[in-house]
């Protein structure tokens, strides 16, 4: 049996933790911007790998929100696709999955 209320604190402690790591990335990509061109350059680059990494927090935060949701409805711990209980070994690995591992594959 899942424990709602200790997903509920996982999920909501991950989602504050993304919200901070995307504020943070989004100041580093703002201060940027020096008039030399070879670190300019070389700051091109790290702005493309914190861009990478904000997309990745915030695909996850979107999931995050979705497992929110589903938890609300009394849906979480079911697979949106075919309905079975998902594992809790798999909620333990990924608390913002919607799918079982069969429908994941």
């Amino acid at each position: 049996m899942i424990d709602i209320t200790e997903r509920l604190a996982q999920l909501k402690a991950r989602q504050l933790e993304l919200t901070a790591r995307m504020s943070f990335l989004d100041q580093e990509l703002s201060e940027h911007g020096s008039p030399d061109w070879e670190d300019n350059a070389t700051e091109h680059e790290d702005d493309e790998t914190l861009e990478a990494l904000g997309l990745a927090a915030q695909a996850e935060l979107q999931m995050i929100d979705a497992a929110l949701s589903r938890i609300e409805a009394g849906e979480y711990g079911f697979c949106v696709k075919c309905g079975v209980e998902i594992l809790a070994a798999r909620l333990d690995l990924l608390p913002a999955t919607p799918f079982c591992r069969d429908c994941a594959q």
